[in-house]
């Protein structure tokens, strides 16, 4: 699964034999069994675990390896992999690449991986299959694919990786500034811990970490949908640490959250109608008297949906009824067409294609080419490393690095987001 089925109060045995436990006089588990079986198996396999701890303590790599180890406890000889990088470090990718091929080559299993990384499938598969829409498009022995070849087989057109038009002009003064910031998540425990960083116009800064380590609550936090419980955020000056969004917007700040669905759109709404969200009541969208300005709100409206090239039969579309590529443009429009001298930007191209994460990029380098400061925090390290000026690097809620991203590598930002750094000194 994408998204890991373990119990974290579990220990590593218990998760493994969840369901089909070893039994002590038919009632009871056989806790010692059970981590014997574990150690056997990790041998076998090659997948170092220790049995006895529990996974809530265990970093996202050594997770992997136990989901991969729970289905061939039961016999399998035939593992699907879906998105099984989407979380890990560089670092772990390629421990877990190393298992896959144990695997295969020395113990004669058989692996499908469900990827969107194009890198990934030419490193590690013997065949390739494309699927776009539901169908199967091709299959190609990996020694006859190339990167190019598979874009355009995954979105049926041809598909231009351009270098992104990046201006080299210096960042000027701080638009975005946080001090000593701590929140808690929904647990009552503490998700960011005493964070500082700035964002200056100009300029990117990108937030790199495996998801869960508080980027979530640390954006929350950001546009005013979460309580600060210490510390300062400022927007061009401002103190809008107790702001609502609504009053963190009019200070200057857009956002694209990370799920579009939940706090990004209005499903039920139209396309325009979702353009103007929260400038609905400033000019030029209000009018005399208060009333919407119709005209206008169509007029900016029809001009977005060209720029961002929104796929809709018209602006009186329903949006649930968009792809998810064309709901995300939407967002970007609206959130970009705001004017806003910083921006926030989480997870910009989760779940598109190749052909409209290329244009959201380029949409992102615009945005800092005119003098915005923007906060981007990915997932995708590719994203991060392709988009960002500086990157900080964040772990357990903590800030462990911060880079100029021309100065550092994948693998030493990998480290630094497994708290695994060797030097405390910022670079």
């Amino acid at each position: 699964h994408q998204h890991f089925m373990l119990v974290p109060s579990f220990t590593v045995a218990e998760n493994i034999f969840l369901g089909d436990e070893p039994r002590k006089n038919k009632i009871f588990m056989d806790v010692k069994k059970a981590s014997q079986k574990t150690k056997e198996l990790s041998e076998i396999y090659g997948l170092k675990v220790n049995p006895y701890e529990k996974v809530q303590d265990l970093s996202v790599g050594i997770q992997q390896r136990i989901e991969i180890l729970k289905v061939l406890a039961k016999g399998a000889d035939i593992l699907i992999l879906d998105e099984p990088t989407a979380v890990l470090t560089p670092q772990e990718t390629k421990e877990l690449f190393s298992v896959i091929k144990n695997i295969v080559n020395e113990l004669g299993k058989t692996v499908i991986l469900i990827t969107h990384k194009l890198q990934e499938v030419l490193e590690i598969s013997h065949r390739v299959s494309v699927m776009r829409n539901g169908k199967l498009v091709g299959t190609l022995k990996i020694e006859d694919a190339t990167e190019q070849l598979l874009a355009e087989m995954m979105v049926g057109r041809e598909v231009i990786f351009d270098q992104l038009n990046r201006s080299n002009n210096s960042p000027g003064k701080t638009l975005l500034e946080v001090e000593n910031l701590k929140v808690i998540d929904n647990l009552g425990l503490l998700a960011i811990d005493g964070v500082s960083f700035s964002v200056r116009e100009g300029e990117i800064l990108g937030i790199a970490g495996v998801e869960g380590n508080g980027q979530s609550e640390l954006a929350e936090s950001i546009s005013g949908l979460r309580e600060v419980q210490n510390g300062k955020i400022y927007i061009n000056g401002i103190d809008v640490t107790t702001y609502t969004p609504s009053k963190i917007r009019d200070a200057g700040l857009s956002h694209v959250p990370e799920d579009r669905l939940k706090t990004g759109l209005a499903r039920q709404a139209s396309v325009t109608e979702n353009l103007i969200l929260g400038n609905q009541h400033k000019k030029p969208y209000i009018g005399f008297a208060l009333k919407l300005n119709q005209k206008e709100i169509k007029s900016r409206s029809k001009k977005l949906i060209s720029d961002f090239d929104i796929r809709t039969p018209s602006g009186n579309t329903k949006v649930e009824n968009l792809s998810g590529g064309n709901m995300q443009k939407l967002v970007v429009a609206r959130e970009f067409s705001f004017e806003s001298k910083v921006l926030l930007i989480s997870q910009p191209t989760r779940g598109l294609d190749i052909n409209a994460a290329e244009f959201i990029h380029q949409q992102i380098i615009n945005m800092r080419n005119n003098g915005c400061a923007i906060l981007l925090i990915s997932a995708d390290l590719d994203e991060i490393f392709r988009l960002s000026d500086r990157i900080i690097t964040i772990y357990e809620g903590k800030i462990t690095g911060e880079f100029k991203t021309e100065n550092t590598t994948k693998q030493e930002i990998g480290l630094y987001m497994t708290g695994k750094h060797f030097t405390d000194e910022v670079v």
